[in-house]
């Protein structure tokens, strides 16, 4: 079953290239969504997928980044398909 999932990255998570690695893993895992700095620090990320892929996803990002995240805030939501690719908004 689709699945959104909405997350906030605390931490020391932006200009470590978080954006783009998150953008590179969702299009090779067929994630749809988008990814952004927000201006207190943290990185926002909203992505769809089945939930199996929207897990390796989070695994992925967390194996990645896991000495600059300092803690995750994810919300689970039903998907709503209003998104055609994935990618860095500015």
């Amino acid at each position: 079953m689709k699945k959104q999932i909405h997350v906030y990255y605390s931490g020391r998570v932006q200009g470590v290239g978080f954006r783009f690695t998150a953008e590179d893993l969702a299009n090779e895992l067929g994630i749809y969504g988008w990814v952004k700095n927000l201006h207190d620090g943290r990185v926002e990320v909203i992505a769809e997928a089945e939930e199996q892929t929207l897990n390796s996803f989070l695994d992925r990002l967390n194996d990645s980044f896991s000495r600059y995240i300092r803690e995750v805030d994810i919300k689970w939501l039903e998907a709503r398909g209003e998104f055609k690719d994935f990618g860095v908004e500015f």
